[in-house]
Parts: C-alpha cells; sequence; structure tokens
C-alpha cells in the first residue's frame, strides 16, 4: 500500500510541475489551439539531434497560425505544408484542416468571390494534386476543378499571369507559374494528363518553355522536377547539365544555399549570402536530384542528408534567409517543408 501511495503522489507531483508538457504530448497541433512557432531568426541555435515529430510541429504550426492569422494560402507556407506533410503522415487533424481550407478556395470562394490571383488558381491546383498523388493516389474531384480552371487564364504565349511582388524565388516571374503547372499536370493522379484539356494547356506550356528558357537555375531545377513526370519537357543533355550545375555548387559542408541558384537583387542593399548552406537550397536540390534519378546511396546526397540532420534548429525548422529583405524569412516554411520532402525521398 505504501508503495503504491507513493507511486500516485510521484504521478500528481509530477502533473503539477508539468501540465503544460503533458497536454502537448496529448493534444494535437489544430487550428483550434495552434500557436506561432515564432519568428524565423537565423541565430536561433541548432537542434542537439535531428527530431522528425520536431521539424512536423513546426509545419503544422506554422501553416495552421498562418490561416488563422492571414486567412489565405501562400506558396512558402500552406501550399508547402500540403507537399510536406505526407511524407510523415496525412492521418492528422492538422493536414485534414489545412486540406478542407485548400478545398474551400476551390468549392466556395472561386465561385462566390473569385480567385485572388490568376497564380493562386496554379497554386492551389498544384499543391492539391500533388497531395492526392501523395496520400490517396486518386485525383479528387475538387482537384480536377482546380487543374481544369487553369487552363481558362493560360495567355495565348502559353504561360500565365504570375506574381511578381519581388519575392523570390516564387514570387517575381512568370516562368515559375509555368513549371509548377507542368508539376500539377504530371503529378496528377488518374491520367490527368492525358485528358483533352491538359493536352492541349501542355502544348501551350511546352511553346512558352521553348519561347522562354528558365532565367535562373532555381528555374532549371524546376524544369528537372516536372520533367521527372513529364520526360520531354527537357533533353536527355539538359537534365544532365543541370544536374551537373547543382554538383559544383555542393558546399564542403554538404548543404546548398538558394541565393547561389540565381542572380536575385534584394530590397534592402544588403549582399545575398552565398556562402552558406540552408534549408531551401539544401533540400530542394536534394529533393529534385532524387527525383530526377540519382540514387539515394550516392556519397553527394548522403552528405547532403548529414547537413539536413545536422543543421535543424531548436525549434524543428530549418532556417533560410529571405532573398528580398531581412524580415519574417518565411523560406523558412518551404525550407522546412523541402528538407522534410528530401529526407523522406532518401529513406524510401
Amino acid at each position: 500500500m505504501k508503495r503504491l501511495t507513493h507511486s500516485l503522489l510521484l504521478s500528481a507531483c509530477a502533473m503539477l510541475l508539468a501540465p503544460s508538457t503533458l497536454c502537448l504530448a496529448a493534444e494535437a497541433v489544430k487550428l483550434e489551439n495552434a500557436v506561432s512557432p515564432g519568428a524565423n531568426r537565423a541565430d536561433e541555435p541548432l537542434a542537439a539531434e535531428y527530431s522528425l515529430d520536431k521539424a512536423v510541429h513546426f509545419l503544422d504550426s506554422a501553416s495552421l497560425t498562418w490561416l488563422n492569422e492571414r486567412k489565405c494560402f501562400t506558396c512558402h507556407t500552406n501550399y508547402a505544408y500540403l507537399y510536406a506533410r505526407p511524407a510523415t503522415s496525412s492521418d492528422a487533424v492538422a493536414h485534414r484542416q489545412v486540406r478542407e481550407a485548400a478545398e474551400q478556395l476551390v468549392t466556395s470562394r472561386w465561385p462566390s468571390e473569385g480567385p485572388r490571383w490568376d497564380a493562386e488558381i496554379i497554386a492551389t491546383a498544384a499543391a492539391l494534386a500533388y497531395n492526392d498523388a501523395a496520400t490517396t493516389g486518386e485525383l479528387h474531384a475538387t482537384t480536377r476543378t482546380a487543374l481544369d480552371k487553369m487552363w481558362t487564364v493560360q495567355r495565348e504565349h502559353g504561360g500565365f499571369d504570375w506574381l511578381k511582388c519581388e519575392w523570390p524565388p516564387m514570387e517575381s516571374d512568370d516562368h515559375y507559374g509555368v513549371t509548377l503547372a507542368a508539376i500539377a499536370v504530371g503529378v496528377a493522379p488518374g491520367n490527368y494528363a492525358d485528358t483533352p484539356e491538359a493536352q492541349k494547356g501542355m502544348a501551350g506550356i511546352r511553346r512558352y518553355l521553348r519561347d522562354n528558357p528558365p532565367p535562373t537555375l532555381h528555374h532549371q531545377v524546376m524544369l528537372l522536377w516536372a520533367a521527372s513526370y513529364l520526360p520531354d519537357l527537357q533533353t536527355d543533355e539538359e537534365k544532365a547539365a543541370t544536374v551537373a550545375k547543382l554538383l559544383s555548387l555542393q558546399k564542403a559542408d554538404g548543404g546548398w544555399g538558394l541565393a547561389t541558384l540565381g542572380d536575385w537583387k534584394r530590397g534592402d542593399d544588403l549582399a545575398q549570402d552565398l556562402e552558406s548552406s540552408d534549408g531551401y537550397g539544401t533540400g530542394f536540390v536534394i529533393y529534385v536530384l532524387r527525383r530526377s534519378g540519382m540514387p539515394a546511396t550516392e556519397e553527394t546526397l548522403q552528405h547532403g542528408v548529414q547537413w539536413l540532420k545536422t543543421h535543424q534548429r531548436e525549434s524543428g525548422r530549418w532556417f533560410t534567409r529571405s532573398l528580398y529583405q531581412d524580415h519574417e524569412h518565411f523560406l523558412t516554411h518551404a525550407g522546412t517543408a523541402m528538407a522534410v520532402m528530401a529526407l523522406g525521398e532518401c529513406e524510401k
């Protein structure tokens, strides 16, 4: 009896001393309780050891608080989340809520108010299509609606009127939107690429790509990603040239720096950081190299994986400096998503 009483007292003390920890462990992150993971800081300490659970908690929290506070979708946060979350598990309240919010753009807001921009249509279609492929493997009816709507805003030259708000690499030129649309078509389940709508739309995209070479190496890598689904988008020589450029830019520590994948001008008169590896650069390159067929056992990729596993921050994120101005560094959200996707690809 004394031993039992002593155990009960210890349990009670533990609950009194750390109730918040116990609650956090028991309660899943969701819209109703999501707490911001805090600002993305370059000086946040590195984690003592790699933790996938911390990375997932960061992604859940960042995406849900963005929805709560901003009431919108954006390439670097909750769209990126729909790509990355299934790499761990799609059976989570947070994932279902973000997915449902994206579907509601298509089924509710677009019919009543219209999309905010043409770019929202392509980004939503691509995120839903990738998410379908990574979860059920079947094309959802809402995804099909979003994909078909892309072609209603396609321009005569085959491209789209993309966001150009000086936030590279995602929101600064039309080429990014074209490659994202190609990825959407290629990844979509149910042989969507073979439908008449997709065939006609892709003919325009191929015409655009023929007339408009990628302005940066980043966008060449986007094309390499798209070509992993639609092989004729690049010749074998073009694919090999892109891979060779990426291999030449790997840093001694095993990582890649996003700023080395383009020639972007900053808006704060500071210099781009061309020396440091970061989460987006490393995760993006590793993920697409794996998609291009490079074995996970390749020393180059293993070196990059080691960088990712030793450069996670205490909060679970991988820091990526903004290419435009030192303010919020929201590319860290996309960088964390790409890191999770890259690690998932290398562990298959």
